[in-house]
């Protein structure tokens, strides 16, 4: 039955909608009496379905301009949320830039010695024995192997491994190729500072060669020491998490934290020049 109506639907209501009319069409025309009663008696439930389909077809119409309406303002809406979604991050952005200016502007400050140069982190490799980065100046800038690379708030990145024309790569302090003189602010214990392998991974790195005497506690900071004159003295390397003895027996290291975020950074300074400190 629903088989019936669905293919024939359509054709029984044109059949019902022209029956419809000729019934009251025979009711106007003919005469009040019996007949004419039951023209009209046939011809009210035809009526009602009629209006039925009208109203419906009206509903289909109202729901399919509603709907069409909604969708627009939908798209709008989309549009309006990824300008002001777009809007944020720019905003972000230069928030973040500004911090960046304001802790370089400082830290020039504090060291008038220093002659940077500005440059964009390319570029990173990290492998189970190599951590560096790939940045966008070079010798065309003045950017030299053994320079050192820094953030904008004095925290030190690495050093220049490698210098092209327009690009360097940064051995990171991570790197197991990496030794630096180091000092514990708090305590002045001296050590070096390595990168490590089995650190590595977990952005890491190693103060060793401590005296027995040391007793550094989490949270030391750590700096370089200038030393040799090869690096400036007194940029931030990282924090020391904890003390160890190494598996002779003979000398203790600490694990530190690197202060620079070398997984994030998008920015970096090369120290170009420094005075040396005696």
């Amino acid at each position: 039955m629903k088989d019936f109506f669905r293919k024939n639907g359509l054709g029984l209501l044109i059949a019902a909608l022209a029956l419809t009319g000729l019934i009251s069409i025979g009711s106007v025309v003919l005469p009040v009496n019996p007949l004419s009663n039951l023209l009209g008696v046939l011809a009210t439930p035809f009526r009602a379905a009629a209006t039925a389909v009208v109203s419906w077809g009206e509903g289909v119409y109202r729901y399919a301009t509603e709907y069409e309406a909604l969708r627009e303002r939908v798209h709008e809406l989309e549009v309006e949320l990824a300008e002001l979604e777009a809007a944020n991050r720019a905003a972000t952005g230069a928030l973040e830039e500004n911090e960046r200016l304001r802790a370089l502007l400082e830290l020039r400050e504090s060291r008038r010695d220093f002659v940077f140069e500005s440059a964009t982190v390319t570029g990173r490799t990290s492998t189970s024995w190599e951590a560096s980065l790939t940045i966008s100046k070079g010798t065309a800038h003045g950017v030299e192997e053994g320079d050192s690379v820094i953030t904008e708030t004095g925290a030190l990145v690495g050093v220049i491994a490698e210098a092209g024309l327009n690009w360097s790569t940064v051995t990171t302090v991570t790197d197991p190729d990496l030794s630096v003189g180091a000092l514990v602010f708090r305590t002045g214990d001296s050590g070096i500072l390595e990168g490590d392998l089995s650190l590595m991974a977990e952005e890491r790195c190693r103060l060793s060669y401590l005296s027995a005497e040391a007793a550094l506690v989490s949270g030391d900071e750590v700096l370089t020491s200038g030393t040799g004159g090869l690096y400036p003295s007194g940029l931030v390397i990282g924090y020391v998490e904890g003390m160890y003895t190494d598996p002779s027996g003979l000398e203790q290291y600490a694990v530190l934290r690197p202060a620079a975020e070398l997984s994030s950074l998008t920015q970096v300074f090369v120290i170009k020049s420094f005075e040396i400190v005696e």
